[in-house]
């Protein structure tokens, strides 16, 4: 590592704190941890297997659903196994390279869902207000594109962060992140330079991401409601509600604990470092493992698919 004047220094690598001021429970805190991740990559798995054998399943929700299992994996895998190494073997040491790679892909793949949760809006929105027109507008070619812009989107956005940081702020106080990851924030606090373009870029990304895809999100769903209200009798009104369902509850389960994590992270200074930490990733950890379990507890298909490879597997036992 080079140091200059004894403060700042360029480092070769970052030492992951892990959970900062629980260090002597680290071991205990790998169970719920290392259950719930287990749990997350089982549960999206599972969903990712269903539609692919389900033909009946080949619909362009269940294929927006299968983009959000491959996010949630993505997500969860580039936190948990470093988190549970630090844990485990103590391995706190992660590479400057590594950690901004790590960031991105945190941050990218966040925004790229927040972009697939705006384009099942859209599904529901054409196949309730439209439903003679929906297959002809949203074909496979046509969900194919909409994942692909989702996740150019997340690159466009997200890429520059990296990059700003490698170029514009190459020297650190400290090589120690109070983290269990590379949060874009905390190793913001770190840098020795002017880090005020970096706040405002990543503020204004925080605010089309969350608030707009947030706001163009309820604002189909009024569309959605209000189409509903115009059905003849309440049992249409509620059977049609109840295929957004799935769709509402995993919005709130992913734009909430963003949303506090986020308002925690830049106005909760008074939140102690434990809380915090462990809040940012329960964030990675709840979508993944709820989301799963939404759409099997509520989808008729993939209910009855579960049952069925569970009868299955009960006969040849």
């Amino acid at each position: 590592m080079l140091t200059f004047h004894n403060v700042c220094s360029v480092p070769s690598s970052f030492h992951l704190v892990g959970v900062p001021g629980l260090e002597s429970l680290h071991i205990w805190l790998s169970i719920p941890f290392g259950s719930m991740y287990f749990v997350a990559v089982v549960g999206n798995i599972t969903i990712l297997a269903v539609v692919r054998v389900e033909h009946s399943l080949h619909q362009p929700m269940y294929f927006f659903l299968c983009m959000l299992a491959i996010i949630d994996l993505v997500l969860s895998t580039s936190t948990m196994p470093k988190l549970l190494g630090i844990f485990w073997f103590g391995a706190s040491d992660i590479g400057l390279d590594a950690c901004l790679a790590q960031m991105f892909l945190i941050h990218c793949f966040a925004t790229v869902e927040s972009g697939i949760f705006l384009a099942m809006a859209f599904d529901r929105y054409v196949a309730i207000c439209n439903p003679l027109r929906h297959t002809t507008v949203l074909t496979h070619a046509v969900v194919g594109r909409l994942g692909l812009a989702a996740l150019l989107r997340g690159v466009l956005y997200i890429g520059p962060l990296p990059l700003m940081i490698r170029l514009r702020l190459p020297l650190y106080k400290s090589h120690v992140i109070s983290h269990s990851y590379c949060e874009h924030m905390a190793i913001i606090t770190l840098t020795c330079g002017d880090s005020r373009v970096n706040n405002v870029y990543g503020l204004s990304i925080g605010f089309l991401v969350l608030v707009l895809d947030s706001m163009a999100i309820a604002t189909s769903y009024v569309m959605i409601f209000r189409a509903v209200m115009g059905l003849a009798t309440p049992e249409a009104r509620l059977k049609t509600l109840g295929t957004c369902g799935s769709h509402v509850c995993a919005i709130l389960i992913f734009y909430v604990p963003i949303a506090v994590s986020s308002l925690i992270h830049r106005f909760g200074h008074h939140v102690s470092p434990p809380i915090h930490t462990l809040l940012a990733n329960f964030y990675l950890l709840i979508p993944p493992i709820l989301n799963p379990v939404v759409y099997a507890v509520r989808t008729k298909q993939i209910r009855e698919r579960l049952l069925q490879i569970l009868k299955i597997r009960a006969k040849i036992k």
